[in-house]
């Protein structure tokens, strides 16, 4: 099988994995758009007419933590899940088993582009207008996907040989959701954790999110290079653990 031929046979996956999860589903992919957005309004509700925050255009800053998250939690989950759910693919049909996997994390990727839409919307109607700093946004995306594409490929390979990696997978990203900085901002952090805290890619990508969109200016070198680091490193381990455990996945699945 040649390189175009990999390239088809991920588009299907990615096709199906999008049809898939929203068969008989009334609203479709307007679950997209519902979700972060009521979400959004409760948080906004909560911080600023219960306990009342100095954040200003709060809509956007909390979106700028939501949507990043949103796509990490759901991504990580789902392609930790694949290669069992899809186990009569792997069995049957002679393809790159990492495909399973890394055709979930893009499947979502349809999802994020709909809620990046959603928050760049939200950012010029509060007026804030283009900067040239937003040309930044693709490149900080693109190392999120790096990092959780990586990180799909570690735990779907470990839950094929112990099932219970997902629920791990789940109650990691629920632990998360209070550790990025979603709701509250990162002058909040102790500076004595603010070193830890940004080489967590998701809370780096939402602070860079909020450098560009908020504030207008480019995310620091620093929160770059760490954010760049972390994501590579985590895709080369991820490469390198799935090698060594696809070998014996015929006898698990």
């Amino acid at each position: 099988m040649w390189h175009g031929d990999y390239g088809f046979l991920l588009g299907n996956l990615v096709q199906k994995d999008f049809k898939v999860r929203y068969r008989n589903m009334s609203l479709g992919v307007l679950w997209s758009l519902l979700n972060p957005l009521v979400t959004m309004g409760a948080l906004t509700f909560i911080f600023t007419k219960i306990f009342p925050t100095r954040q200003t255009n709060y809509p956007v800053f909390v979106l700028c933590g939501l949507v990043p998250f949103n796509f990490f939690s759901l991504a990580w989950s789902t392609a930790t899940s694949s290669l069992v759910e899809n186990s009569a693919i792997v069995r049957r049909v002679p393809i790159p088993r990492e495909l399973v996997p890394i055709s979930t994390v893009f499947g979502n990727c349809v999802h994020l582009l709909i809620q990046i839409g959603l928050l760049l919307a939200f950012a010029l109607g509060s007026g804030k207008g283009v900067n040239r700093y937003w040309i930044w946004l693709p490149v900080v995306w693109g190392l999120e996907i790096v990092f959780v594409t990586g990180l799909g490929l570690i735990s779907s390979a470990m839950n094929v040989y112990v099932r219970d990696t997902r629920y791990v997978v789940d109650s990691c990203n629920t632990l998360l959701f209070w550790l990025v900085p979603i709701f509250y901002s990162f002058g909040s952090v102790p500076p004595g954790y603010q070193e830890i805290y940004q080489f967590n890619p998701v809370a780096a990508l939402v602070l860079a999110l909020r450098n560009i969109l908020l504030d207008a200016i480019s995310p620091p070198t620093s929160l770059l290079v760490k954010l760049t680091f972390t994501s590579v490193v985590t895709l080369l381990i991820g490469v390198v653990v799935f090698a060594k455990l696809k070998p014996r996945f015929y006898d698990y699945l």
